[in-house]
């Protein structure tokens, strides 16, 4: 069906006339009315009855015409949406991310966004990782491993994972502590589906020691809750709550510390964007926490 002839039809219900609606589609009367008639045709029904000056509907065509709407409308989003996806550019970003990095680094970051940049559509982090987020619609996911070599990536930042103490506790002031004194303390630890946990078991392991009383939450904020609390120090990667002081974590191996990367399907028509706000969003990590986040 030729969606240039259903305009007409539609611009000549609209306009209640044959001459009004010539004038607003910037054609001449004859041309229009030859236009219906090819439509009539096409279709082996009447549309229009002509009474005096003015066309009145027919049955057959005042039920047709929110059908004959409704597929100009779908034509229309059709037509923008290719325009987008040949421009390489998004209309709206669909991202996949961790909670701890949702309301410390990416939220802040969307904050800084203009109105010439998408629109932001966030969802939680599939936990198979960045393929399955991929997979399910995400544009860019934000994970703390290395993503599968099948996906274009960047590495964002390296953010210390924190040992938390109250500030009236007798570490408050020592800037760090050796994980071999940390666990000689009651602690409030992640799951092992959170990604500070196995880092902190990694390094508990190459210091060759064990652990001793542990309450473990699956949420970074009620851990810290709990160590301002008094029931331990908390071992998460996000920013400080409640009062609490962070302490680096010393291991054999060096600092513990978490990374973040970005993920995105390589074939994506919007591909060079994301890698641009990959960029944009590690600077930003830097700006927030200093030049030790930096990827080196």
């Amino acid at each position: 069906m030729d969606l240039r002839l259903l305009r007409y039809f539609v611009a000549t219900a609209d306009a209640g006339s044959a001459t009004r609606a010539a004038e607003v589609l910037h054609v001449t009367q004859p041309v229009l009315s030859r236009q219906l008639r090819q439509l009539e045709a096409s279709l082996g029904v009447p549309l229009f009855a002509r009474e005096g000056r003015r066309l009145r509907l027919t049955r057959t065509a005042e039920d047709l015409l929110p059908r004959a709407r409704d597929l100009l409308a779908h034509a229309d989003d059709l037509e923008r949406a290719v325009g987008v996806l040949a421009s390489g550019r998004l209309d709206e970003l669909h991202l996949a991310v961790p909670s701890t990095t949702l309301t410390d680094v990416l939220a802040p970051f969307l904050a800084t966004l203009g109105p010439e940049d998408p629109v932001a559509m966030v969802r939680e982090l599939d936990p198979r990782g960045a393929v399955a987020a991929v997979r399910a619609g995400a544009d860019l996911a934000i994970v703390t491993r290395p993503p599968a070599r099948s996906l274009a990536s960047r590495a964002l930042a390296v953010l210390p994972v924190w040992a938390y103490v109250r500030a009236d506790d007798p570490w408050a002031e020592r800037g760090s502590v050796d994980v071999r004194d940390l666990v000689t303390r009651p602690l409030v630890l992640l799951t092992e589906d959170l990604r500070p946990r196995p880092l902190l078991d990694a390094a508990v392991e190459d210091a060759a020691v064990g652990y001793g009383d542990v309450l473990e939450v699956s949420n970074a904020q009620v851990a810290q809750a709990l160590a301002a609390s008094g029931r331990g120090i908390a071992v998460v990667s996000d920013d400080p709550r409640f009062g609490l002081v962070p302490l680096h974590i010393e291991a054999p191996a060096g600092r513990v510390r978490i990374r973040l990367y970005a993920a995105w399907d390589p074939q994506h028509h919007a591909a060079e964007a994301l890698a641009g706000l990959a960029e944009r969003l590690s600077a930003f990590c830097v700006e927030r926490y200093g030049a030790e986040v930096a990827v080196r």
